[in-house]
């Protein structure tokens, strides 16, 4: 029998809250998903959707009808969040199933699924703190912690249980092929987020059905994970309400980052490119045409909401698309804040470490978290943004939002100048090719000639170089874009040379189609310059240099360049 979620706020008492009105909001429910008994709404295909390049509005309904930000119709359109996301990106979830059993010995968990006639079995390794409980805890994706500290858990007596999310699915999967494909043998297309959020559900299970021998303190679950493993955790908390924190650790794109964002920026995790092991086949079609998607990833991390929900980033590892994470982070915050409770959400996103690695600078915001949601400290700050990407302007992505008039603003790029160079129309070594191509700015790109690779140093003579001046108003860091068409992993580099410096490889700019990419950055004084790119791998097309004193890769095709 499912229960209406209106119920649920006669379930559990008040917690945590910024405000009396905050004080009215959960801080976790009893069921996996409260939005279960809504009719699911209409998912129209690829062709009949409408073109939104701006964010999705979080609180528009699915049919466009309107908006509603009340908490009250909340359930409802998390409901329609859940159902988009799992149609476009990853497949159905599938409910709890009837048939289940578990066990606790010897330190160890047990799950038994069956359904159809076949069982998956989980195992997970359970560490508890001294005592008799009940004990909060965290399931960690891959370990009992993911990617954080121990003892961040372990020395506030915070039991801790591993996912082995191979059990549902590898990393990388087979289609059809993986443990969970034998109870839903129609579900051979579904994604790896979909099968490991469903494997963390079926541990929550477990930790139910053994509640008489695991004193676990089932109010006070947390998930966490990093990098593919942090979009583990994210889907999981996003897609399980009675998960009370998720903290996700450096998810990158398919994570926090919203893929529309992300199709701006350089050398990062667009929808096109990352694991097809990971989502359903169908959503590659958007490869091309992200702006149809009727939701984003800032809407994923909404469905967290009302709950609590950190994210940590690493802005050293384009790949992981930070920037993006961060406006995706504030768009979703909106969420939180129209409840009354923005203390609920904070992001952490900073340099200076490896991937996967906490930096002290982020423990007391992970700290801060665990203290409050975990073991009801209300005197801990949890209204954590931090991040180096204050001069982005987030506000163009969704003050569109209640007007119905999706438009995304252009960029305001202040008194930063941009300087845009056609490399056709520059001195071109004979070891390159002129092409013509209508996709290209100016209607032309360059390229190497087949026979004309130099891939382990840079040619020194002037056929397999291009050379271009320019010349900049100020004394500042300039950043190089190009936009490019690399269709290999064995064709995307260029050696590149600022002025009588060294050559250096510039490799990794990899694209999906034409897409400007970050190729560099220099100090540059004040006056003229000269910039030589040198032929490297010959498959690289190349149509297009921007150099901007703007952080921001160019939108388009960028500004026309005046021909000589």
């Amino acid at each position: 029998m499912r229960v209406k979620p209106i119920v649920l706020l006669l379930l559990f008492s008040p917690c945590v809250g910024v405000s009396s009105f905050a004080q009215e909001i959960p801080l976790v429910y009893g069921f996996e998903n409260t939005g279960a008994s809504f009719p699911s709404p209409v998912l129209p295909s690829l062709n009949e959707l409408p073109i939104i390049h701006p964010l999705t509005d979080p609180f528009e309904w699915s049919n466009r009808s309107g908006r509603d930000t009340s908490f009250a119709s909340w359930s409802h359109r998390r409901a329609e969040i859940k159902a988009e996301i799992e149609h476009y990106e990853i497949g159905p979830k599938p409910d709890r199933p009837e048939n289940m059993t578990a066990s606790y010995s010897g330190g160890t968990l047990t799950v038994n699924v069956t359904v159809n006639g076949n069982t998956l079995t989980l195992t997970s390794a359970v560490t508890l703190p001294p005592g008799d409980g009940p004990f909060p805890a965290v399931i960690g994706m891959g370990r009992g912690t993911g990617s954080l500290p121990s003892n961040l858990f372990t020395r506030r007596d915070i039991a801790t249980i591993a996912f082995n999310f191979g059990q549902v699915m590898a990393h990388t999967q087979t289609r059809g092929r993986e443990p969970i494909n034998k109870l839903y043998p129609d579900l051979t297309y579904m994604g790896a987020y979909s099968a490991w959020s469903w494997g963390v559900s079926r541990l929550i299970d477990g930790l139910e059905l053994v509640s008489a021998d695991l004193n676990i303190d089932l109010k006070h679950l947390a998930v966490t994970g990093c990098s593919f493993a942090g979009k583990m955790a994210l889907f999981a908390g996003a897609f399980d309400e009675r998960i009370a924190l998720t903290i996700a650790q450096e998810p990158g794109g398919g994570g926090a980052a919203a893929w529309r964002v992300s199709e701006t920026l350089g050398n990062v995790e667009t929808l096109g490119r990352t694991s097809h092991a990971w989502f359903i086949e169908d959503m590659f079609k958007f490869s091309n045409a992200v702006a149809k998607l009727p939701h984003d990833h800032h809407e994923l991390m909404a469905m967290v909401a009302p709950r609590a929900l950190l994210v940590l980033g690493n802005p050293d590892y384009e790949w992981l698309a930070d920037e993006s994470g961060y406006v995706s982070c504030r768009a979703a915050h909106e969420v939180w804040k129209a409840f009354g409770v923005p203390d609920r959400f904070g992001f952490s996103i900073v340099a200076g470490h490896m991937h996967c690695s906490l930096p002290p600078t982020q423990f007391p915001e992970v700290e801060a978290y665990v203290d409050k949601f975990l073991l009801g400290d209300t005197t801990v700050d949890t209204n954590v943004m931090k991040s180096p990407f204050e001069y982005v302007d987030f506000s163009r992505w969704i003050q569109w939002w209640g007007t119905g008039d999706p438009v995304l603003p252009a960029r305001t790029m202040g008194d930063s100048q941009s300087i845009y160079v056609e490399p056709e129309r520059e001195t071109v070594g004979g070891h390159w090719e002129i092409v013509s191509d209508a996709g290209a700015s100016g209607g032309a790109y360059v390229t190497v000639k087949p026979e004309f690779e130099s891939v382990g140093a840079a040619s020194p003579r002037s056929e397999d170089h291009i050379v271009m001046t320019f010349t900049v108003d100020k004394e500042t860091t300039y950043t190089l874009f190009g936009r490019l068409h690399c269709p290999s992993a064995d064709d995307d580099s260029y050696w590149i040379k600022m002025d009588d410096g060294q050559f250096s490889m510039a490799n990794g700019l990899g694209t999906n189609g034409w897409e400007w990419v970050r190729i560099s950055s220099y100090g540059l004084a004040t006056g003229k310059h000269t910039l030589t790119i040198a032929s490297r791998e010959n498959g690289a097309h190349l149509d297009k240099l921007c150099i901007s004193s703007a952080p921001y890769a160019p939108e388009g095709m960028g500004e026309e360049v005046e021909k000589p």
